[in-house]
């Protein structure tokens, strides 16, 4: 499987989709807001509220999260809430993804996020900072203060790290340390990496919206999937 995701991420179309999908998302503000036992989500600019008394399952992430360009039950954290309720789990799914967000963003929101108790938090961040060429050494601490704060806050926390990979035109070493971040982190914190979700998807215009920048809803059907083989485990 490495060894096909290493070929997928050498192709150019890759790239270019990966980039359509994260560098150009505008400021839809898709966040939540919750005080228990009501949970209160927002994803691609709509709100809705219910009461619960279950587990919470919280993605945290930028667009590929926030489902962007998509109704609501289309983004992969919806789909993955409909597996859920089909096998009558004790759980509910908070959508807290965030169109165009970096880690340095994401350090900056968690508190806030955080005010809405989770049992199993995703972490899905740093394909923007790796756009933009930010610096590894930031994004590796960004995200590793974002872990611990969410294990402060509740050191019984199931965490999963999304895997994201480098463009190749990033050049090897660059490359090279941020494919390694992900790893590194989930070894260092004790947590469980969730590998490359976009496998399937990446660099496959049939799977991409219209304009060819984003996920469309099959593909994020293929992302719910990729993701649910390791929450099935953390269940």
């Amino acid at each position: 499987m490495r060894k096909q995701l290493q070929t997928l991420i050498q192709n150019p179309l890759f790239f270019l989709t990966l980039t359509f999908c994260l560098w150009t998302c505008s400021s839809d503000q898709a966040t939540n807001k919750t005080t228990s036992p009501t949970i209160k989500t927002e994803t691609a600019g709509k709100t809705s509220k219910l009461k619960t008394d279950k587990k919470v399952i919280l993605f945290f992430g930028d667009s590929l999260t926030a489902g962007y360009g998509l109704e609501e039950d289309e983004s992969f954290p919806s789909l993955i809430e409909d597996k859920i309720d089909s096998l009558n789990l004790d759980y509910h799914v908070v959508n807290a993804g965030l169109s165009g967000e970096t880690t340095s963003g994401g350090l900056k929101r968690i508190d806030w996020v955080m005010r809405q108790p989770a049992d199993i938090f995703f972490l899905e961040l740093g394909a923007n900072d790796m756009l933009r060429g930010l610096p590894i050494e930031e994004t590796r601490k960004n995200l590793s203060e974002i872990i611990t704060k969410v294990q402060t806050k509740n050191p019984q926390v199931k965490i999963g790290l999304c895997e994201m990979m480098a463009a190749p035109n990033m050049g090897t070493e660059y490359v090279r340390d941020f494919n390694k971040i992900f790893h590194d982190l989930a070894m260092e914190h004790q947590i469980t990496l969730v590998p490359f979700y976009l496998d399937g998807v990446a660099g496959r215009p049939d799977f991409l919206l219209k304009d060819g920048k984003h996920p469309n809803a099959e593909g994020q059907v293929i992302a719910a999937d990729n993701i649910w083989k390791t929450l099935e485990k953390m269940l």
